[in-house]
């Protein structure tokens, strides 16, 4: 694959060393690849976030790189009916090409993947490419997922479509018949696949194989909370990514003043020493001026 493509060029490069990576770690909750003839395409499957009626369901999707990845985000389309979002549609989400101001060079293809997997259960209120089905509705879907791979482009992309099909079956528990509580339900999905992105992002964003990847600077970081962050300034699409967000940069602020605290402490100390000695020098001279000790002093001299 390699020789077909010019290394020099920064996507490529990228690109190749992302494809290196998922071959070498893959993940039982996603798996995708690019296509032989265009690396800039990708196919891939997520596994339904658990405990949530997408679980245990198979959902295929393709996604489109731009030229310029890493510094502009990729785009998202479902090919798998899921009742979440449309199929063969491009889906409005946080970390797609409809807000680029919110992507970052340091994220990849996996990490996108497995923010994709915390959209699933979240509301959709309306956002581009949404679909807001009933809870039986996709478990239905969730069932039928598994039967077989969607049918989508030429065969090159259809046999790597089947392929991929056959690797997440073989990862993918049966669909579960959920006795919980509709709020339990979205409480636990919430908790484990915000949990699993956030550590995936944070492993992304120390180390990305032989080359690092473009890590963000402490500005970049600071923009990945809004000034006008506040939960429900978001659309449903975009707010479960801004909250890892918010949760990993206000943990790294706390870390932050706890060493800060200690350093603060001896700086205090030290100045009140000081000036407790400047009080000291005072008193003593004019003291010695008083009591005429200081023209004797001078005399002598």
């Amino acid at each position: 694959m390699a020789d077909r493509y010019n290394l020099k060029n920064p996507a490529v490069k990228r690109i190749l060393q992302e494809v290196k990576e998922m071959q070498s770690n893959p993940s039982d909750d996603f798996m995708s690849l690019p296509l032989e003839e265009n690396i800039f395409e990708w196919q891939f499957a997520i596994k339904g976030p658990r405990d949530s009626e997408f679980d245990g369901g198979i959902y295929h999707g393709r996604i489109q790189l731009p030229s310029e990845y890493p510094f502009k985000p990729p785009s998202f389309m479902l090919l798998t009916p899921n009742g979440r979002f449309e199929t063969q549609t491009k889906i409005c989400l946080s970390i797609s090409n409809h807000h680029p101001e919110h992507w970052q060079p340091s994220w990849s293809v996996q990490s996108a993947l497995v923010a994709l997997i915390a959209f699933m259960p979240t509301e959709p209120n309306g956002a581009l490419g949404s679909l807001d089905y009933k809870k039986e509705e996709r478990r239905a879907l969730a069932i039928k997922s598994r039967e077989a791979a969607p049918k989508f482009g030429t065969p090159d992309r259809q046999k790597i479509i089947d392929e991929i099909h056959e690797y997440m079956l073989s990862k993918a528990p049966p669909v579960p018949q959920s006795s919980d509580s509709p709020s339990q339900t979205e409480g636990n999905a919430s908790a484990q696949t915000e949990g699993s992105a956030l550590t995936v992002i944070e492993e992304q964003a120390s180390t990305h194989g032989d080359e690092p990847m473009n890590q963000p600077t402490n500005n970049e970081q600071t923009q990945l909370i809004p000034t006008n962050y506040a939960g429900n300034n978001y659309t449903e699409e975009q707010q479960p990514f801004q909250e890892l967000q918010a949760r990993a940069y206000g943990s790294q602020q706390q870390q932050i003043r706890r060493v800060q605290r200690p350093a603060d402490d001896r700086l205090f100390n030290m100045a009140a020493v000081g000036l407790a000695l400047a009080i000291m020098v005072l008193l003593v001279k004019k003291f010695i001026k008083s009591s005429g000790h200081g023209a004797l002093f001078m005399d002598g001299s």
